[in-house]
């Protein structure tokens, strides 16, 4: 494939937490099987703005890219992340719960989310880096134009909107409602603001602001790669399409624990909105073709290729939650993580390289199953 069948490719990376690590398995594949694809519009949202941000960072084709990013999430612990100490945690639960009984009157420090996330800071600055600022490699990227656009999207929970965070060039700003665009140079910072899971992950401040995770608000995931000028949109996301037969099989049998009711919560948030999302420009294909070329204006058709897991990576967590570390497992169990047979909201925060590994594979094995269909997507 030519550079140049390239230029209006997109990437489009969902949520997920700890299940990214499926979207850099299909990436794997796509790699191996096509090593000159480029692609030069990058958008993630909430884990996916680790993998858009480490992507855009570096220079070359995706072969040349993926390496590192599958090193650093094959190898991903628990601490890497986030503080896993009895004592970082239990203070934490235990403020939050003598705020709760006392009505707010016990002045102790205010709590700003279950676990401390510096560690995944850190760990941000060490594998990305940021030069003058912001994220590195991205200007110089921009400079050879093998990127056009990197858009990270994060919830303002300062005022409600939807801010998608874009450094790049040949675009227009765009503002629909309680959603909108900004232009400035990127940092680990607008990254950890997009990946920061509610109340989990503590909120990020930008400028006056503070924001958490981007699906909280993001009405239309795929809208950033339209704006940019993607036609061609590839988009992965971490949410397993379940049979009807499986969808009507409870995952319990007792009363929801908080774990179940937090996993739907999640799911609504962010992921059956990027599905929504795809019916709805899928609708607005088939109404362009049924209009006359004099009729259709500044719409334009955008095709879409959607890989999703073949298996449910919620369900696939139970094998592994036995090897979280104590003290957070103990704290996860006691949301009733072990009373649920699909475990989603545990599948978030399983940032350990045995599981991680495992949605490498499944990651890779799915686009390799749809090679043949990724490649007449691409140069088609």
């Amino acid at each position: 494939m030519s550079d140049l069948a390239a230029t209006d490719l997109a990437l489009v990376m969902s949520g997920g937490g700890a299940r990214a690590a499926y979207q850099v398995g299909c990436l794997r594949a796509i790699a191996r099987r096509l090593p000159q694809l480029r692609i030069p519009l990058l958008t993630g949202v909430s884990a996916g703005a680790i993998n858009a941000g480490f992507l855009a960072s570096r220079g070359g084709t995706l072969a040349d890219r993926l390496p590192e990013l599958v090193e650093l999430w094959s190898t991903l612990e628990p601490d890497r992340v986030f503080r896993v100490g009895s004592f970082s945690l239990a203070s934490n639960v235990l403020r939050t719960g003598l705020k709760l009984v006392s009505g707010g009157l016990i002045s102790a420090p205010r709590t700003q989310a279950f676990v401390d996330t510096k560690p995944l800071r850190e760990l941000l600055r060490e594998r990305i880096g940021e030069e003058s600022g912001r994220l590195r490699g991205i200007a110089a990227n921009l400079d050879r134009g093998e990127l056009r656009a990197l858009a990270i999207t994060t919830s303002s929970y300062s005022t409600g909107q939807s801010i998608t965070w874009v450094e790049g060039r040949g675009f227009e700003q765009w503002e629909r409602a309680h959603r909108k665009s900004e232009q400035c140079e990127l940092t680990i910072e607008h990254i950890m603001a997009s990946s920061s899971l509610p109340v989990f992950f503590p909120a990020i401040r930008l400028g006056g602001n503070w924001y958490g995770d981007g699906g909280i608000r993001l009405t239309a995931p795929l809208s950033p790669a339209v704006h940019m000028g993607a036609s061609k949109i590839l988009a992965i996301s971490t949410r397993y399409a379940r049979t009807r037969a499986e969808a009507d099989r409870p995952a319990i049998v007792d009363y929801p624990p908080p774990a179940q009711i937090v996993g739907a919560v999640f799911n609504a948030i962010f992921l059956d909105l990027f599905d929504a999302d795809a019916l709805t420009l899928d609708r607005v294909n088939r109404m362009i073709d049924l209009l006359p070329p004099e009729r259709r204006g500044s719409m334009r058709k955008v095709d879409l290729f959607v890989m999703r897991p073949s298996v449910d990576l919620g369900r696939l967590a139970n094998e592994y939650e036995a090897r979280l570390p104590h003290a957070f497992r103990f704290l996860t169990r006691g949301l009733g993580t072990r009373e649920t047979k699909s475990n989603d909201l545990l599948s978030l925060v399983m940032f350990q390289s045995d599981y991680l590994s495992r949605l490498l594979d499944i990651g890779d094995r799915d686009a390799e199953a749809r090679i043949g269909d990724i490649e007449r997507f691409l140069s088609s």
